[in-house]
């Protein structure tokens, strides 16, 4: 796994279609990736409109750029004249109501689209739309959406995909870092004892996402060549789990080893954590899931040919250096 320090990727010379800077809703602005986005768009030189739930968000903006509270599900913004949205909005847990899940993945997704009418689409949609109950290995964009999956996540994002009629969707796969509040946050939550407890054997084959990837594949998708297609966006290469893993120890400065527990001793464990959490009404899911155990738990890996040759996407390599101060 090479290691380097992520850093924002420029999108190319030029500023947009027909060398112009663009003017681009994000939304989601507040999270993780739309702010990500933001901001960088902002270093582009674009004229960027933020969108998010929160209200207050850094005194009404996210990395200079005018921030506006609006709820997905009621009602719409004040209207802007712009070349592109980039949706990044939407519910990211494999846990919780499935039908508050659907609403913002699918009802908040077609809200957001009919907002900006005639505006290229960026939707960021997830790699869960692959199927979940067989490995992923080097899967292509036509293997997905698929007729099955484990929960509202997977099945409400692969409806959100179908019910839009001309977008660029793009797949990224457990994106990582600065300001990652779910995959770093759970690695470093399941050590125990100079222990960390992981599912499978550790050689199993991931494709990850920095967030600087994804940012920038949503640039490059804002501004061309392609006004619509599907396309996986990860990192430069897969990586070995526990690679991965030990990386993250170690530039965290954590004392600890991978443990690897097999899939069939942690499924039931993980079955029984989840009805107890649910019994007791607990707004936030248990460190192990079965959705999160079984996707850790054998290869998934995404082909990337398809953003390389049709967007010009040039990914870095998965690299955690830094990431003791995310």
């Amino acid at each position: 796994m090479t290691e380097h320090r992520n850093r924002p990727h420029r999108a190319g010379t030029d500023p947009g279609p027909g060398g112009r800077a663009l003017r681009v809703a994000v939304t989601g602005a507040s999270g993780f990736v739309g702010g990500a986005v933001c901001r960088a768009a902002v270093a582009e030189g674009w004229t960027v409109f933020a969108f998010g739930r929160r209200s207050g968000v850094d005194g009404g903006h996210v990395g200079h750029a005018p921030y506006t509270s609006w709820d997905l599900l009621s009602g719409r913004p004040e209207p802007r004249e712009v070349d592109a949205v980039i949706h990044c909005a939407g519910s990211v847990t494999d846990w919780g109501p499935a039908r508050d899940i659907w609403a913002a993945n699918v009802d908040g997704t077609r809200n957001a689209a009919a907002a900006f009418p005639g505006a290229r689409f960026v939707h960021v949609s997830t790699a869960s739309v692959y199927d979940p109950f067989l490995p992923t290995v080097m899967a292509t964009e036509e293997a997905a959406p698929v007729g099955r999956y484990a929960n509202a996540y997977g099945a409400s994002k692969a409806a959100a995909e179908r019910c839009l009629e001309r977008a660029v969707i793009l797949r990224p796969h457990a994106v990582y870092g600065r300001g990652d509040t779910t995959l770093l946050p759970r690695v470093l939550g399941a050590v125990r004892g100079g222990r960390l407890l992981a599912v499978g054997d550790g050689r199993q084959r991931i494709s990850l996402t920095s967030v600087d990837n994804l940012v920038l594949a949503c640039l490059l998708a804002a501004a061309g060549p392609v006004d619509h297609g599907v396309f996986n966006v990860t990192d430069a290469e897969p990586v070995m789990l526990d690679d991965a893993l030990r990386s993250i120890l170690a530039e965290r400065g954590i004392d600890a080893e991978p443990y690897y527990l097999p899939l069939k001793l942690v499924d039931p464990v993980a079955a029984v954590a989840e009805a107890a959490f649910r019994l007791l009404r607990r707004p936030h899911p248990p460190r192990l899931t079965r959705y999160a155990a079984g996707h850790l738990a054998v290869e998934r890996t995404l082909d990337i040919t398809a953003a390389r040759a049709r967007l010009g996407y040039r990914p870095s390599a998965t690299s955690f250096v830094g990431s003791s101060d995310w």
